[in-house]
């Protein structure tokens, strides 16, 4: 049970979450298992296309969830397309249905809404409907969905509303253009489609668009995933590049009009030469510019939270600058925009207020997927994170292409499927980050982030015997470094 509860009595709830997504729900949840008593605030804004959603925030709506249904969805068509190598006689008029995959999709998040509202009756929270703001640092306003109003206090508050797309500030984007948040319930096939952003939901969105036989584009302004590994993001650059994705980069976009046809002609600016005009005819554009929290809903400035570039500033305990405020998830600044970092932290807290424990998250060597139709996954740090913190000679970089047996019969290039395991070069050689592109890079890695977290050095990787045959055994023989100048494509089966 709750500790100190007589401290809590003064107050309708002793935790109050703004904003049910991941973590919002992962603390509520964690917190009521301790005794706690819970309120949770949920509702969304629509989207100025109309798009609605129901209760469990980004990643069962319109993120991961539906992101990697369609991911799979992209899959299964290269499956075919391979199956004939494999003796299968295949039809060769197949295509992709738009309206059923996205029925089967949205049917799948209507049944997980469901699913969170029976959790939620089940362990007694209350569920409010509506925009929580505050009033104080105890005492919330829930403007609900259907017009009414009333205060409701909590001991402590949890912030966890997530983040929605932006949009850019010219003519046209808001009328005309879509995001994420609506293009896994767009009722009609989107066609020939313009992605602007250079960012993961970008290069995803254009990924399985483009393996389902839409024409797909993608714009962006500077380089194309700059936040990750340079070396990496080039080559899934370059894969989808070969499957037929045409990349615009050095552009932002100036407008969007409806052609009398009904389709969208989209002008653009040239950054590298401003002389020339550009524009581009497109039948949908998806805006994947950044995304950023609408904190102005929870009217933060009457609490005073401190706020960094529209991010909320919180200790390592999820602590925000008012002490019984707290804060997880996509609106924290500095803290991965991940699912499960929101999930970890929002039960850390829960933990903390109502279990005694004193622990926080570790926010070290967390794994992460691209899900483009090859997928690129990674632990710890990039190749450029290794050369400023220490000098060249202090670290090395192993590296090698592998042939995927899945891709040997169906003859699928495999020029681009590449590890890299970036080390410290001393007498430990301990490992400082994996990156990995190719089939399910996402469940390969997963085990070497444990092994990272658990200090794996080189000399226990390659002594290491590998799972035969899989992709994931190449990771174990990685021995060329990029120092001995050796051909990586041509990989050594024995330690030198």
């Amino acid at each position: 049970m709750t500790k100190n509860r007589s401290d809590l009595q003064s107050y309708d709830f002793d935790l109050i979450c703004i904003g049910v997504g991941s973590g919002g729900l992962a603390c509520a949840k964690e917190a009521v298992n301790l005794g706690a008593k819970v309120a949770c605030l949920d509702f969304v804004r629509p989207t100025p296309a109309g798009t609605r959603w129901g209760i469990g925030g980004t990643c069962i709506n319109v993120g991961c969830i539906p992101k990697k249904h369609m991911h799979q969805a992209a899959l299964l068509g290269n499956a075919i397309e391979d199956a004939p190598h494999f003796g299968w006689n295949v039809p060769k008029n197949y295509a992709i249905n738009w309206k059923n995959l996205v029925t089967e999709i949205q049917n799948n998040i209507k049944a997980t809404n469901w699913l969170v509202k029976v959790e939620m009756r089940a362990k007694n929270m209350t569920y409010f409907n509506g925009i929580g703001s505050f009033i104080d640092q105890n005492t919330i306003r829930v403007r609900r969905a259907n017009g009414t109003e009333q205060q409701i206090t909590g001991k402590y508050i949890l912030i966890a509303i997530g983040n929605r797309p932006v949009y850019p500030k010219i003519p046209g984007a808001l009328e005309y253009g879509i995001t994420s948040d609506d293009l896994f319930s767009l009722s009609k096939p989107p066609g020939k489609t313009l992605c602007v952003g250079a960012g993961y939901v970008s290069m995803e969105c254009a990924g399985f668009l483009n393996e389902f036989g839409f024409n797909v584009t993608v714009m962006a302004r500077a380089e194309i995933l700059s936040t990750f590994d340079h070396e990496m993001a080039t080559i899934v650059k370059e894969y989808m590049a070969s499957r037929g994705v045409t990349f615009l980069q050095y552009r932002l976009p100036k407008s969007v009009e409806l052609t009398e046809n009904k389709q969208l002609l989209v002008k653009f600016r040239n950054l590298k030469n401003e002389n020339i005009e550009e524009q581009g005819i497109f039948d949908t554009v998806v805006w994947a510019m950044g995304r950023r929290a609408l904190l102005d809903d929870i009217n933060f400035s009457a609490v005073n939270i401190t706020i960094d570039d529209h991010e909320i500033v919180v200790n390592n305990f999820e602590q925000t600058s008012v002490p019984n405020i707290f804060a997880v998830g996509d609106v924290v600044k500095g803290r991965p925009k991940l699912t499960p970092v929101a999930i970890k932290a929002g039960r850390s807290v829960a933990r903390r207020l109502f279990g005694g424990e004193n622990c926080c998250v570790n926010y070290n060597n967390i794994p992460t997927t691209l899900f483009t139709p090859l997928e690129y996954s990674f632990v710890g740090i990039t190749e450029e994170e290794a050369l400023r913190r220490f000098d060249e000679n202090e670290m090395d970089v192993h590296h090698g292409y592998y042939n995927p047996i899945e891709f040997i019969l169906s003859q699928r290039p495999t020029a681009y499927c590449y590890i890299k395991v970036i080390t410290k070069r001393d007498e430990s050689s301990r490992i400082l980050g994996i990156h990995f592109i190719g089939p399910n890079a996402g469940e390969i890695l997963q085990g070497f982030a444990v092994a990272i977290n658990c200090g794996l050095t080189l000399d226990t990787l390659f002594s290491t015997v590998g799972v035969h045959i899989t992709n994931a055994e190449e990771v174990t023989k990685v021995f060329i470094t990029k120092r001995s100048g050796l051909d990586p494509s041509k990989p050594l089966y024995v330690v030198p």
